[in-house]
């Protein structure tokens, strides 16, 4: 388990367009009930929010989670990052499993999900990207959305029609992803981009946490707390209670505001 930045409760940055942007967010992790080693690892350092659900044995799941969250977190500090810079840490992130002599020799891997601030046609945008079955969800108005789709055998079943979502939950295969960081296999991430909006809720987690609550539950709990911090600490405990049959992961990240370039006046003091 790796784990870089911590929770902020009041963060302000400037794109290079100059827009204003007011953030505050919470990460927390848990090895679970039933699990001996956490191979969950995360990055909550501005501009790049990740979470990585380790695979391949407990050394090797908690190497290659780490790979990817280190590198992604090479952006710490910078005010954008695009998908080219996320392409290239993930590369470099398989390239860094390679060299674990002793401890991926049997093939290691991770899902990797997040978001990142950046910056379409000089407009702050969200850069979703995920690979493998770690999710990100989008809060706004009471409505809760997921904004990734798994790699995974039941997705691809639900997708045919085959089964339905709720049978997806409780399937034989519901372990089995179809994508991953690693394995030595260059990595291929889904990306979407959303606008950052203001009074906007991210929710970053590994399937630890989906496992246990359905998305009617997830989103109770968002509205239920609306700080950060007791949010993301109200899910992990909530899919504690419910068995935590993995390990259990989320980041919750808020925008406050979003002030355009020259709008001075509107941005908080």
């Amino acid at each position: 388990m790796t784990q870089i930045g911590n929770g902020n409760t009041r963060y302000r940055t400037m794109l290079p367009g100059g827009t204003q942007i007011g953030l505050s967010w919470a990460a927390v992790t848990h090895t679970g009930l039933r699990r001996e080693a956490n191979e969950d690892s995360f990055v909550a350092q501005p501009p790049v929010f990740a979470v990585a659900d380790g695979m391949g044995g407990h050394a090797a799941g908690d190497f290659a989670s780490a790979a990817v969250v280190t590198r992604l977190a090479e952006y710490g500090g910078r005010d954008v990052v695009g998908t080219p810079e996320l392409d290239r840490s993930l590369r470099m992130a398989v390239q860094d499993m390679g060299r674990g002599a002793g401890v991926t020799d049997e093939g290691s891997g991770t899902t990797v999900t997040g978001a990142a601030l950046g910056e379409i046609a000089g407009q702050p945008a969200w850069l979703v990207f995920n690979i493998g079955d770690s999710r990100v969800y989008r809060l706004v108005g009471g409505v809760l959305e997921q904004l990734t789709v798994d790699h995974s055998v039941v997705q691809e079943l639900v997708d045919a029609g085959q089964i339905t979502r709720e049978e997806a939950d409780t399937h034989p295969h519901s372990n089995v992803i179809t994508r991953a960081v690693g394995f030595h296999e260059a990595p291929v991430p889904d990306y979407r981009a959303i606008a950052v909006e203001p009074g906007m809720r991210l929710l970053i987690c590994s399937d630890g946490l989906t496992k246990e609550l359905t998305s009617y539950g997830i989103r109770h709990f968002l509205l239920a707390n609306p700080k950060s911090e007791p949010a993301a600490r109200a899910l992990l405990d909530a899919a504690l209670g419910n068995g935590g049959r993995d390990n259990v992961t989320a980041i919750v990240v808020d925008v406050h505001d979003v002030v355009p370039a020259g709008d001075d006046e509107a941005a908080p003091a």
